[in-house]
């Protein structure tokens, strides 16, 4: 005789979408070979000391108590290793881990099949985490706090609230805007961790490293080239890795040296500071139709054919960290190093706008 399925066994088939949609272990939009560049291990994660130290901390306590790491918020700009370190954290706990995205999760039941599929010390990261569904957001706070679901079984007079019990697990939540987080959900992470721009030797060594790995012949002087010009950010540091290797297997001997990486950067438009041509657009457009600023990010958005997100999550970041750009109640502004920059000379109207300590500029 055949045994039906619980109400809650239905509704979780019912639920589950295919599972190449919302879960993969693999990197999304990742170029090809990029996973083989990610670090195994915490000790071969470049850059970011205070993090580490904190989190090999945690780590070790919670393996020597046989436990789940707490959950765990990473933000930051993109391209600063946040899926490569919870990579890391997975198989430091000797975990599986499953990946999906904010965006993906369209509806409760879609994260009710997962969580429901987890064992005991699984890593769960969801990427973009700001942007989960906000009815899917609620079946996390007693998934995180309690390890557990509530159901409601039926409907009407004779619907009932079960709660379904979870394994264990930690859930990894990726962001580039923290500020969007619910306060609940963020409540909810015990362990906070923000991604700093990366030094220039940091990046230098994370080069060298790469270059190793995809057997590409590079000199320090050449690494740290593209190491100056990566915008503090180790994607961008293996894109142009791959791009100059390129290059030199073309137009050199294979080997990246200081003046082959300058080339191949040149050819790339990508100038002294890091700066490459939608950069440059960005200024020169704030410059010179508006008068430096202070302008919208709306008008910005609008003016360059660009997304709004694009503006404040990809160029924005970078230019106000290198001292370019500035954020202002009134609007974006130009700074003088800007000015500079792009051999513009700062209106005699705009001086009084200026920030101290910037390099005057010379008459």
């Amino acid at each position: 005789m055949a045994i039906e399925s619980s109400p809650f066994e239905k509704l979780q088939q019912a639920a589950k979408p295919p599972a190449e949609r919302i879960v993969d272990t693999a990197p999304q939009g990742s170029e090809d070979g990029e996973l083989s560049l990610r670090p195994k291990r915490l000790s071969e994660y470049i850059g970011q000391n205070k993090m580490k130290e904190q989190l090999s901390i945690s780590l070790t306590a919670a393996k020597m108590r046989g436990e789940a790491l707490d959950h765990l918020l990473l933000h930051g700009p993109p391209g600063l290793g946040k899926t490569s370190l919870a990579h890391v954290i997975a198989l430091e706990m000797g975990a599986n881990l499953r990946a999906t995205s904010g965006p993906a999760i369209e509806r409760p039941g879609d994260l009710v099949a997962i969580l429901s599929n987890l064992e005991d010390g699984a890593v769960l990261f969801i990427d973009e985490i700001h942007r989960l569904n906000r009815l899917a957001e609620e079946f996390l706070y007693p998934a995180m706090e309690d390890f557990e679901m509530d159901m409601t079984i039926g409907q009407g007079p004779s619907a009932r609230t079960v709660k379904i019990p979870l394994a264990k697990f930690t859930l990894i939540g990726a962001t580039t805007r923290p500020g969007l987080l619910t306060n609940p959900l963020r409540d909810r992470f015990g362990i906070v961790q923000g991604f700093e721009f990366y030094e220039e030797a940091d990046l230098t060594q994370i080069l060298i490293r790469s270059a190793d790995i995809l057997g590409v012949g590079i000199d320090e002087r050449g690494a740290g080239e593209l190491a100056s010009r990566s915008r503090g950010t180790p994607r961008i540091a293996n894109r142009l890795l791959k791009r100059a290797r390129d290059y030199a297997q073309v137009k050199a001997n294979g080997i990246i040296s200081h003046e082959v990486a300058d080339a191949a950067l040149k050819m790339m438009e990508v100038d002294r500071v890091g700066l490459d041509s939608l950069d440059r657009l960005y200024l020169t457009t704030l410059i010179d139709r508006f008068d430096g600023g202070p302008t919208g990010a709306e008008t910005m958005a609008a003016t360059l054919r660009l997304e709004r997100d694009t503006i404040e999550d990809v160029l924005e970041p970078f230019l106000m960290m290198a001292g370019f750009l500035q954020r202002t109640p009134r609007g974006r502004t130009a700074t003088r190093r800007a000015y500079e920059h792009l051999g513009r000379r700062i209106p005699k109207s705009r001086s009084s706008d200026t920030q101290p300590g910037l390099l005057e500029l010379e008459s």
